[in-house]
């Protein structure tokens, strides 16, 4: 008999799962806090106890697959490693199509003329010698680069050629932009670029510690990791690819829910530490998003569950609104440790620092908030940020760290690159004090919501003089966010309210009092016409209230706190490639192939080429990815214009999809 092993590395937890593979049942599972600093100690930790408490030996493990919320937090949050964008054949003003800009957040970009015609024709030279003496410039302040090219999806030389001069000059890590989608607008596929060279590091550091303690304690067997759109993929895939893993952890809570409950249409809405991901379930399977995966304000060409991502979790921070006359609390979108959990590794420093706070009636701007270095190297750091990130050698609070305004920018620097994180108050700390949740340092968390309770609102008066009605505020707000959060996913998903603002209907008052049963000249009600499955840890102490509020059959299924883990263990491998037959004139088919171009003059001619490399490219990907004995699918798009009375040839699509079950363990290592 063999097993699968399941992982899911989130923001505040590592949850893992071993299912029985032919009784298709969860025999065990285990959680741990995830540990920043080193990924193997929390993955270890949840690991061994799942086995433990299985009874089963290591070497009964035939496959392992990973999933993680690392790279879909990070891009909410807005951090990420510096890199440089090659931009091949565009000009500056490309740079503010997409949000590009913006995501490089003042990240260098090097600007060389090239790229090709949408006929797949070179357009200018690429000037190798122009790239070697802007990328010294840029010195070595950037952990990777990111490479698109002007039609790089008709013609990749440009590319290919950038990316190979590069590695074998610099050896630093290249994503290019015309091997994660094979759609057009460069500037959107720059984009998906460049959020995938800033991931690398952290998806490598997060693969190696599961390898590392895969093998320490004796599992040989594959390393998967679950894909955007709840498809697996190799270890080896995912480093290259890590822009794939994002929407990883909810694609597999979706698959999850669907494996644990067997229901087949609902809004499945999985609530973490940082971020609430809502999808919906259509006849038993999730939706793809033809768009590509949205996730912190970024459209992205990552094919995925159409999923609706939010920085609202239980370790959401708690802001109070302090402008203006209405008083107020907003949570997110940034995660925070809560300094109830902060007090288990912490308790004489969180506890005097608070004491000490509590012991003065001057209410401090960062009362009963703590900086923690995350251990990781910087790259790319001003003087004064590398100065503040050598003070922070520990856990320290805020006001101890920063010395004056200036550094308080420098910090949120460090806080964006992932070096240092801020402890605070949360919805977790909240649901401590309320009883709710009993797993961390309950008097931590009243002193610092009764801390946080002192500062002043916009009428002068403290925010609230008791940690009990603030932190049910706390929570009630977290169901409001989270309302909102479903209300809009059902109003984008529902046919009769397309091409309206979801968000403005999720708050319209017609709905607010519909919700509240209104009773007058008008009687109204509304509520969800769907079931909410709730995932996540904390989905019990919180969505009972969400159900009752939208009037919604609420279904929190066994295990639902490590859906995750489930998901990542009963997916299929699924590799899909895309190729395009032009004919810029009579009697000339140009055949764009995955290395390049090539001249057909029958289109029949062509078409057999194409699909011959097409087949032959998605029966490797999916090999490389894992798969056992793939099948394929083939598809095709032809478009023909009608001149003169008769059909002309303008291009074809075709695309090849290649997929199946894993790989697992043979019996005879067992």
């Amino acid at each position: 008999m063999s097993y699968f092993l399941g992982v899911d590395t989130g923001g505040t937890y590592t949850d893992a799962v071993i299912v029985e593979q032919e009784a298709d049942r969860v025999i065990s599972f285990a959680k741990s806090l995830t540990t920043r600093s080193d990924l193997s100690l929390g993955i270890g930790r949840a690991v061994n106890k799942a086995l433990a408490d299985a009874q089963i030996k290591a070497n009964e493990i035939s496959m392992v697959s990973l999933s993680t919320t690392l790279a879909t937090n990070a891009l909410v949050e807005g951090q990420g490693g510096r890199v440089a964008l090659i931009f091949i054949g565009f000009d500056a003003a490309d740079l503010e199509r997409a949000g590009l800009d913006q995501a490089l957040g003042g990240d260098p970009v090097i600007v060389l003329p090239g790229g090709h015609s949408s006929a797949g024709v070179e357009i200018e030279e690429l000037d190798l010698f122009a790239l070697e003496k802007s990328i010294q410039e840029v010195g070595s302040d950037v952990m990777g680069f990111a490479v698109a090219a002007h039609f790089a999806t008709r013609n990749p030389s440009h590319e290919l050629s950038t990316r190979n001069f590069i590695r074998n000059k610099f050896g630093v890590p290249v994503t290019c932009s015309h091997e994660l989608s094979s759609n057009l607008n460069g500037p959107k596929r720059a984009l998906t670029a460049v959020l995938n060279a800033r991931l690398i590091g952290m998806i490598d550091r997060l693969v190696c510690a599961c390898e590392a303690h895969l093998v320490s304690c004796g599992i040989d067997a594959p390393l998967m990791i679950v894909r955007g759109d709840g498809a697996l993929i190799s270890s080896e895939m995912a480093r290259e690819r890590p822009i794939e893993t994002i929407l990883s952890g909810p694609a597999a809570s979706i698959v999850g829910a669907s494996w644990l409950t067997g229901v087949k249409n609902a809004l499945v809405s999985d609530i973490g530490g940082t971020t609430t991901d809502i999808a919906l379930l259509r006849n038993g399977l999730p939706e793809i998003d033809p768009d590509g995966a949205l996730v912190g304000g970024y459209r992205t060409m990552v094919e995925a569950v159409a999923m609706r991502t939010t920085g609202l979790g239980g370790d959401s921070e708690v802001k109070i609104i302090t402008d203006g006359l209405k008083d107020g609390i907003v949570l997110g979108p940034r995660r925070l440790i809560p300094v109830s959990l902060l007090a288990i590794d912490f308790p004489d420093l969180v506890h005097s620092v608070l004491d000490r706070a509590l012991e003065t009636e001057v209410v401090g701007e960062f009362d009963g908030r703590f900086v923690i270095p995350t251990g990781l190297p910087p790259v790319g750091l001003s003087n004064r940020e590398l100065d503040l990130l050598n003070r922070i050698t520990t856990a320290m609070p805020f006001a101890k760290a920063v010395t004056s305004r200036l550094e308080v920018s420098a910090m949120e620097r460090l806080i964006s690159r992932g070096l240092v994180m801020i402890s605070g108050v949360t919805p977790s700390d909240a649901s401590h004090i309320l009883g709710r949740q009993d797993d961390w340092d309950s008097g931590a968390a009243e002193k610092s919501v009764r801390l946080l309770g002192r500062r002043r609102t916009g009428k002068g008066r403290r925010f609230s003089d008791s940690s009990i009605n603030f932190s049910q505020k706390i929570i009630d707000q977290l169901t409001s966010q989270t309302v909102d959060c479903l209300l809009e996913a059902a109003f984008a998903e529902d046919p009769f309210f397309s091409n309206q603002s979801c968000a403005g209907l999720s708050r319209h008052p017609l709905v607010v009092a519909g919700l509240n049963s209104h009773q007058g000249i008008v009687n109204l009600k509304a509520a969800l016409g769907v079931p909410v499955v709730g995932l996540g840890a904390s989905a019990p102490s919180y969505y009972v209230d969400v159900g009752e509020r939208l009037g919604c059959k609420m279904i929190l299924p066994t295990h639902s706190s490590v859906a995750n883990a489930i998901g990542a263990v009963v997916g299929q491998i699924s590799q899909r490639v895309t190729g395009l037959i032009s004919s810029p004139s009579e009697g000339l088919f140009i055949a764009h192939m995955p290395k390049g171009l090539e001249n057909f003059s029958s289109y029949d001619d062509a078409f057999t080429a194409m699909t011959d490399s097409l087949q032959l490219e998605a029966l490797t990907r999916a090999q490389l990815a894992g798969a056992h004995s793939p099948i394929l699918k083939f598809d095709q798009e032809i478009k023909e214009a009608e001149i003169g009375g008769r059909s002309m040839f303008i291009e074809a699509t075709l695309t090849v999809t290649a997929s199946g079950r894993p790989r697992v363990a043979s019996l005879s290592r067992l």
